[in-house]
């Protein structure tokens, strides 16, 4: 996902996490259009002030969520970006457009759907070729490249996001006999996360006249789950809308009848959280700590000069 530190930018959405669009109304941005609405729509109005290029399912492998049908792998996402440059390169020229890019902010969270629609699905074979060590830097290897990628494209300001905490998601505990969390889960996750967070630094330091930052989605979430009623959820072992045991053996589907009381739920449907624990993610990205926003918070990112 990209943000502007600025309104009149170039604002680019590549990955819309859970927690994007409360970070994108904190820097005073509007709801941005999926890439197939800005591509259908009359004029490039739309993808002047922004482009949301998410695909629910997708990951950093291309055959990452290919039981899904029409999910757009991270390669497809980028190269639907470079289509929208293309277009608005021939509306604003490549100068202004060099300098809007230079001026927007790139949140990109990839790497979830790696592990649920993929690593640890019973129809793929990835878990009898990789350990878990060799599976991450697999994937941190091919996301290197990418980001590097979005580069060269002219992409200057990112947020990376780390995976969030999975071990007690509802689909999870719905997989466990006795209803429990799978730590072995979060086991896996954890080196991800740490040679993502090296990778931040490892392209501060080789790309000129740029900044990333990493955000520690997974230490945001395990507070929540630790002290739930701290931030007012009584409800932090199912899903708000979904079917089956913790409702999260099947995810929430058009309609299905939802809880009656949200807000007091930790997570939405099988995998994702709610809105108010969505807000919680944005606010203490935009202006949280080190310990969270590494090394500055989006705040001071969309302030930033190189």
């Amino acid at each position: 996902m990209a943000a502007s530190s600025t309104p009149t930018a170039t604002v680019l959405l590549l990955v819309l996490l859970a927690c994007g669009g409360a970070t994108a109304e904190l820097l005073g941005l509007p709801l941005l259009p999926s890439n197939n609405e800005a591509s259908n729509a009359d004029s490039d109005a739309g993808a002047l002030h922004g482009v949301n290029y998410a695909s629910a399912a997708a990951g950093i492998l291309d055959n990452t969520g290919q039981n899904f049908v029409g999910r757009i792998p991270f390669n497809q996402q980028i190269k639907n970006f470079q289509t929208t440059l293309n277009q608005i390169k021939g509306k604003i020229g490549a100068s202004k457009l060099a300098s809007s890019l230079g001026r927007s902010i790139f949140y990109v969270g990839m790497g979830s759907n790696d592990y649920l629609n993929n690593y640890l699905m019973p129809n793929y074979n990835t878990r009898n070729e990789y350990n878990g060590d060799q599976y991450s830097t697999l994937l941190v290897q091919h996301y290197t490249k990418q980001l590097t990628s979005l580069y060269n494209l002219g992409a200057r300001r990112f947020v990376i996001a780390g995976v969030g905490s999975m071990a007690c998601i509802p689909n999870m505990r719905a997989r466990n006999p006795t209803n429990m969390c799978s730590p072995d889960v979060d086991e896996l996750i954890a080196p991800f996360n740490s040679k993502v967070k090296g990778m931040v630094d490892t392209l501060n330091a080789n790309l000129p006249r740029a900044k990333l930052i990493y955000i520690d989605n997974f230490e945001m979430i395990s507070e929540v789950l630790r002290s739930p009623w701290n931030y007012g959820f009584s409800v932090v072992d199912r899903g708000c809308c979904g079917i089956g045991r913790n409702r999260g053996v099947i995810t929430c589907l058009p309609f299905l009848r939802p809880c009656p009381n949200r807000n007091t739920y930790i997570f939405w449907d099988a995998f994702h959280p709610t809105e108010r624990v969505n807000v919680l993610l944005g606010k203490a990205a935009y202006s949280g700590g080190t310990d969270l926003a590494y090394p500055m918070n989006i705040q001071q990112l969309a302030a930033w000069q190189p």
